[in-house]
């Protein structure tokens, strides 16, 4: 079979690859950039512990230790008050899973992105091409062909595409998806500077803080970074207010004096106080000390919330920022991509391999497009709650709603509730039937990700549950006492023949795991466990009927459905390279995949589609103020925007000058919300929600 095409290599198309080279599975990137890395630490990225996994487990693990940081605490201030502190544990191979939470990993966007592109160079399955940009497609029922132009323009084949080229995404225009939503949910003053805060280690969001007003919709984050770091984001107000290097400087002195603490004014600086500006920086404001800190970068990053119509058309997905933008209250738009990523990767492993039913294809829009709408809905329906001045007189009637935003912040920033856990697919197409999913209760209901907890391989070794991720099926068997006995013993005896045996019958590929307990889970249960991580269903003890029921549900019925599809002689492992120049190659393809594609290229949409703005052209001097541009409005086949805490803007240092905001106004009437109708936020949780769930579209577009 012909590779699998991959449009952008931002961290979710990098991710993809690897995956997939991971599973025997070829691939070809088509990287519209030079191949290197801008080095921005202002633009970061905070991965949650499951995609840190995934991550990990791609061969970055290194690279997330060395570049990443692991926090040991959060913390939530509201004026000079302590709200909530929630403590970290540390994580090591073989412990049990805790009750405190695991840390999220903090690290530089450019530093996982050259992590990604090492780890792949590696990979004799996959190639980066770069300088390649896609300008059509073409589909078939065998295939999809894509051309690009550029040094290596030419037509390339391929089995499948996966357009991960950011918020303006080519793949997504020339398939005519739309893209509704709202722009400008919010925007925030970043920067990323060497100092030293009184809580080392420890990430703070602090509400209301007094240096800079005291108002209800002031915010500034700090957020611990390797090698002294902190990357700082000042919630901005609503409208356009330029932000100026002075303002950016101000706002930067004002929350360092105000962490560090009260001190007497400098003899000699008169009324004012305020001192030298030189190294050190060491006077600002009557009474107050800012501590000597080093600014490195800065930029505006601007929020936005958009959900593409569809996920899949014939043989094309998208992920990714191409698929949805959101980042709102501490969300992050980079976790959902990888997300994707995992999501996607073992359904294309089985339906390059063996064939796959319409069914499971159709199954990635159904699990993480619904995902994500639920995930901006929630974001959507909390925003008047914690952004709304007026919010502050319900205290009066409602005690404790100042602990409650809190809360909903806190669950945003750390991957909790609604607005940041992993996601449940409880309604997944892939769920086992009715008599094979009456199992045993434990802790995990169908559809939600498993503990981490520690297990037994078959050579003996015990690992982490989420490092065995991502090849085939998990059966995980629940043994009280196994590690008390040598493996030659415990394998030849109770259960095990037995399950060993249903395990190597199974359909499709898996692996068969022990181990001391999980969560809720009585001794002989046993789990089934999908490539991404998440619980297919619990039986009671060894029943190879329902393993096999429930095996076949993973795949989507495929096994009637090109199980036996025969590949094209010599295309097992053959090298990627492009089809020809001179136009579409050769079909060949798995028999019983039918296509809902079309043939040719859709045509552009047009301005109603905010990844329509102008391209800019070249990137402004760091100094240079009058260089910003929205993040979700750029271009590039990286992931461009992927929420609150991994972008800022890249067109230059902070957004000033009348010709900027005229300029930026233009952008926003061209690409702005696509909306004929209402798309604000919800009131309450009670009120329709703006973002559509899946089949269902409360957003509007121009076209509409």
């Amino acid at each position: 079979m012909d590779p699998v095409i991959v449009v952008g290599a931002g961290p979710v198309g990098l991710s993809l690859a690897l995956a997939l080279a991971r599973l025997g599975v070829p691939s070809v990137v088509l990287d519209e950039t030079p191949g290197q890395e801008e080095t921005r630490p202002a633009r970061t990225a905070v991965l949650r512990p499951d995609t840190a996994a995934f991550v990990g487990r791609l061969g970055c693990a290194d690279a997330l230790e060395s570049a990443g940081t692991r926090w040991t605490a959060w913390r939530i201030m509201r004026r000079r008050r302590l709200v909530e502190r929630v403590a970290f544990a540390p994580r090591t191979p073989d412990d049990a899973a805790g009750s405190a939470p695991a840390s999220p990993v903090h690290l530089p966007q450019h530093a996982l992105t050259r992590a990604l592109r090492a780890a792949l160079a590696r990979e004799k399955l996959a190639e980066v091409v770069t300088g390649s940009r896609l300008a059509d497609l073409e589909q078939d029922e065998h295939g999809i062909s894509a051309h690009t132009r550029g040094p290596n323009g030419t037509w390339w084949r391929g089995s499948y595409l996966i357009g991960c080229d950011g918020p303006r995404s080519t793949v997504r225009k020339l398939l005519d998806i739309r893209f509704p939503g709202r722009t400008a949910v919010e925007r925030h003053a970043v920067a990323a500077l060497r100092c030293e805060l009184p809580w080392p280690g420890e990430a703070l969001l602090h509400r209301s803080p007094p240096r800079q007003g005291g108002g209800p919709g002031s915010e500034v984050s700090a957020r611990p970074l390797a090698d002294g770091l902190w990357r700082l984001d000042w919630l901005l107000p609503p409208g356009r207010e330029l932000v100026t290097p002075d303002a950016l400087v101000a706002r930067i002195r004002d929350s360092l004096a105000g962490w560090s603490g009260t001190s007497p004014a400098e003899p000699g600086t008169g009324s004012t106080g305020t001192g030298p500006d030189g190294d050190g920086n060491r006077w600002h404001g009557p009474g107050r000390l800012v501590p000597p800190y080093e600014l490195l970068d800065t930029g505006v990053h601007t929020v936005h919330h958009r959900l593409a119509r569809r996920w899949r058309q014939g043989r094309a997905f998208l992920a990714g920022d191409a698929a949805h933008l959101l980042g709102a209250l501490g969300t992050q738009g980079l976790d959902e991509g990888l997300r994707d990523a995992e999501n996607l990767a073992w359904k294309l492993g089985l339906a390059w391999h063996h064939g796959a039913s319409e069914l499971l294809l159709d199954s990635y829009q159904a699990e993480r497009r619904g995902a994500v709408a639920a995930r901006l809905r929630a974001a959507d329906q909390a925003l008047p709650l914690l952004r709304d001045g007026r919010s502050v007189r319900w205290r009066t009637v409602l005690p404790g709603a100042a602990r409650g935003r809190s809360t909903l912040l806190t669950d945003g920033h750390l991957g909790r509730g609604p607005l940041g856990a992993p996601p449940v697919y409880a309604r997944t197409p892939l769920a086992p039937p009715a008599g094979a999913a009456d199992g045993p209760l434990v802790e995990t209901v169908p559809g939600a990700p498993v503990v981490d907890v520690a297990v037994t391989a078959s050579d003996g070794s015990v690992v982490r549950l989420h490092d065995r991720l991502g090849q085939g099926l998990l059966v995980i068997l629940v043994a009280p006492g196994t590690t008390v006995w040598d493996r030659r013993h415990w394998q030849s005896a109770g259960l095990m023949p037995r399950l060993t045996s249903a395990v190597a019958a199974l359909p499709m590929s898996a692996e068969l795991l022990v181990t001391e307990s999980y969560p809720g889970a009585a001794a002989h249960t046993v789990l089934l466990v999908r490539p991404d991580g998440h619980l297919v269903t619990a039986l009671a003890g060894v029943r190879p009927e329902e393993m096999t029921a429930c095996a076949e549900a993973v795949r989507g019925g495929a096994h009637g459905r090109g199980a036996g599809a025969a590949r094209r002689a010599g295309s097992e492992g053959a090298p990627v390279r492009p089809a020809g120049a001179g136009g579409p190659a050769g079909a060949g393809g798995p028999a019983g995949l039918g296509t809902s594609g079309t043939s040719g290229a859709a045509p552009e949409l047009g301005g109603a589609d905010a990844s329509d703005a102008p391209d800019r052209s070249g990137t402004p001097d760091r100094s240079d103020a009058s260089g910003a541009s929205d993040g979700a409005e750029r271009g590039g086949s990286g992931e461009g925007t992927t929420g609150a805490d991994e972008a800022t803007d890249s067109g230059g240092a902070m957004e000033a000058g009348g010709a900027t905001g005229a300029r930026r106004a233009a952008e926003r009437r061209n690409g702005g919300a696509e909306g004929g109708g209402t798309t604000g936020s919800a009131g309450t949780a009670g009120a329709p929600s703006p973002v559509d769930p899946v089949g269902t579209s409360m957003l509007h577009s121009e076209s509409d």
